[in-house]
């Protein structure tokens, strides 16, 4: 009990935190400009990157799949979309349960070890990372003026005066104790130590399985080409979006660069679908390319409604196909115990 009102809690306050950072990157803006242009946008374009993220979606299921064969198991290509996309809907409600929705999901249909498949997404998260830090790497050579400008005048230099005012650092130390605490009531249990030492060994070793899953790949060289392609998609996506909006129209592929890694640290962010964290640093982005605050936000809520919608979309089928798959095979278990 005490646990699920914790984690109700964590919920919430991520949930006022990401209204509160989105009233923060909307305060006095022009509203009546900012609907105007994104009345007037080319949703043609918003289309083609919809297509461009589904071919992502696919290639991030086949390269989950890659992980997994490792592991002795080869789950199909469209169950691992489906538990994906799933995952993807569960984290706009619930930051990061999106990783334990995709790993029950695949698990019930496939028969796989979930904290197996829990190490397989470790190890996705991990190059996830190291490709974000690539791009910015990329975008440091490329536009560092730019980079550092958005990094210092609007990440962290915002902090440290944030910091210095006693009202935010009481606050932050009280989110500090509020985590410490939910982090003793995670690990409380009612059941004997030994029962739990039995338990944690036992995940921990599966999970470890997991994690070395990498270092057996039996296609090292299709999961980098995947790796690759999927944040090259991301990249296009982004450039290509640039056209449904007239302000954006005429910024090149290196503002593109610049919107992608902003975009990534925004999304990156424990918040409810990158809510707000996305639109602050998307927006202030643009800014650098001589953008109003009203037109980077414009397409900074356009891009990341037209992600949310998507997302949802096809997290919503996944679900439901999941649904159908796990009754055809409680369905077939059941026929054969019959027999």
């Amino acid at each position: 009990m005490k646990l699920k009102f914790t984690a109700s809690l964590k919920y919430l306050l991520l949930g006022i935190v990401a209204v509160g950072l989105l009233i923060y990157a909307f305060r006095g803006v022009n509203f009546k400009k900012i609907i105007n242009e994104i009345s007037h946008a080319n949703i043609f374009w918003l289309l083609i990157t919809t297509l461009l993220s589904v071919v992502a979606f696919v290639s991030r299921a086949y390269r989950w799949k890659l992980l997994i064969e490792p592991l002795g198991y080869s789950p199909s290509l469209r169950r691992s979309t489906y538990a994906l996309l799933a995952g993807y809907l569960s984290n706009l409600i619930f930051p990061r349960l999106g990783e334990v929705t995709r790993c029950g999901s695949l698990s019930r249909t496939e028969k796989i070890p979930f904290s197996s498949l829990l190490g397989t997404v470790v190890v996705e998260r991990i190059v996830d990372v190291l490709s974000l830090l690539i791009c910015i790497f990329i975008t440091a050579a490329i536009e560092y003026h730019r980079l550092g400008d958005l990094l210092i005048d609007n990440i962290v230099n915002p902090l440290f005066q944030k910091f210095r005012d006693p009202f935010y650092l009481l606050l932050f130390l009280v989110g500090v104790i509020i985590l410490f605490i939910a982090l003793i009531l995670y690990f409380k249990s009612k059941r004997s130590k030994e029962n739990r030492k039995s338990i944690f060994v036992s995940f921990t070793a599966q999970l470890m399985s997991g994690l070395g899953s990498i270092s057996k790949l039996k296609k090292p060289w299709l999961f980098v080409f995947h790796s690759v392609l999927i944040w090259t998609i991301y990249y296009f996506t982004t450039y290509l979006a640039f056209f449904s909006l007239q302000s954006t129209s005429n910024l090149n592929f290196k503002a593109a660069l610049i919107v992608l890694v902003a975009g990534g640290l925004g999304m990156s962010a424990p918040i409810q679908g990158g809510i707000g964290t996305y639109h602050l640093f998307v927006s202030q982005a643009l800014m650098l390319y001589g953008l109003s605050r009203e037109d980077g936000l414009a397409f900074a809520t356009l891009s990341h409604s037209f992600q949310m919608i998507t997302t949802i979309l096809f997290g919503v089928v996944s679900f439901l196909l999941l649904f159908l798959e796990n009754r055809k095979i409680k369905v077939t278990a059941e026929h054969m115990k019959s027999q």
